[in-house]
């Protein structure tokens, strides 16, 4: 199926590891051109061998100031895709400051802050755009340990909701994508226990993460070891394919969405 990328500019933040990665891979492989985000060098260059043309900015997406002189020559942009994110898990009476402000610099004013560069951008050229927030099924489930996690995600999700709102008269649509766990670095960092991930694994209807991953608990541990599912496509492919329809004309009429790519969490 045609999604009708080709020849268009596309911004993915997040763009060194796991869904970002992945979904610059995929742009480019359509024949979008991608500017890909990232605050780690090394992860830049290493996608920019394996993905020649790919144009890499590097920023801490944290800092305001860096983030709008970084982005302020980015030249015109299409599609944006806002997948830069921390989890930094901690229970509810230990949560800090410093997790707080990280949290929601990078998960939610990052997003606002990139999404006006971009929009006024489109409204400036007078052309429609797609933008996608990656969000998450803990955008509207409890988890414990995942007070401010949760809490970004949420915000997230009716920031989208304001975006549609506000930017659709601009022939601008706005739509969350909300997977549930991705065995991503960011995923393995913090579903790693096998005990843990059974106990989320239990209360997926298909019995699996965004991948392949069943409800084994010696499955989860093998998965864990060998990193299966992180690759160009892997686990994340299913988040990915979702993002590219969001972005493509395929989903001309749909915009405020909140997507779960969660094989049915938010059901039970």
């Amino acid at each position: 199926m045609d999604l009708g990328l080709a020849g268009r500019r596309a911004l993915v933040t997040g763009a060194g590891k796991g869904i970002g990665r992945s979904t610059v891979l995929a742009l480019q492989a359509a024949g979008a051109h991608v500017v890909a985000v990232s605050r780690t060098r090394e992860d830049l260059d290493s996608l920019v061998r394996e993905c020649p043309g790919v144009e890499p900015v590097c920023v801490d997406l944290a800092d305001w100031e860096a983030t709008e002189k970084a982005l302020s020559n980015v030249g015109p942009v299409d599609l944006l895709v806002n997948n830069a994110a921390v989890a930094l898990l901690q229970p509810f009476l230990e949560v800090t400051k410093e997790a707080c402000d990280m949290s929601f610099s990078v998960n939610f004013r990052a997003v606002i802050q990139v999404s006006q560069i971009v929009a006024k951008g489109m409204i400036a050229r007078g052309v429609p755009g797609a933008i996608v927030n990656v969000s998450s099924q803990a955008s509207q489930r409890a988890l414990t340990n995942h007070t401010v996690y949760c809490s970004t995600k949420g915000a997230l999700d009716m920031l989208t909701k304001m975006m549609a709102l506000e930017l659709g008269p601009h022939k601008i649509r706005v739509n969350a994508v909300n997977p549930t766990v991705v065995m991503t670095p960011m995923g393995r960092a913090n579903w790693s226990d096998p005990h843990k991930a059974k106990v989320m694994l239990d209360r997926i209807p298909l019995g699996k993460f965004a991948g392949k991953l069943g409800r084994s608990p010696d499955l989860v541990l093998a998965w864990v070891r060998v990193g299966v599912g992180v690759g160009a496509r892997g686990g994340v492919g299913n988040v990915v394919d979702t993002i590219l329809f969001l972005l493509s004309n395929r989903s001309s009429m749909t915009t405020g969405s909140a997507l779960p790519v969660d094989g049915g969490f938010l059901a039970t």
